[in-house]
């Protein structure tokens, strides 16, 4: 009996990753969003994440936005208005989604 053996690889055109939006080359002097979701830890996680960026970047900045609620509040015209207002004065975002 014979077996034909297939590799998993598949052959793709290769493509570079890249981000969504240009990183910032130093967090010195820029505006950190700190963005936490509904989770219920979010929000210290996200101090923790300041504390620890405040020591590596000292004349860092930072914002926080935390949303609340979950569902499909969290989307509604009020959260987003609110959000795109909030994001226009950040330079770079973290977020956390921490129970």
């Amino acid at each position: 009996m014979d077996y034909e053996v297939l590799s998993p690889l598949a052959e793709v055109d290769s493509v570079a990753p890249r981000g969504i939006a240009p990183r910032v080359a130093d967090l010195n002097g820029k505006t950190i969003g700190l963005f936490a979701f509904f989770k219920p830890h979010g929000r210290w996680i996200n101090d923790e994440v300041e504390r620890r960026l405040k020591e590596r970047f000292p004349t860092a900045k930072f914002s926080h936005y935390t949303v609340p609620i979950h569902g499909v509040e969290a989307v509604s015209d009020d959260y987003k208005a609110s959000f795109e207002e909030w994001v226009k004065g950040v330079d770079s975002v973290v977020t956390s989604h921490g129970d």
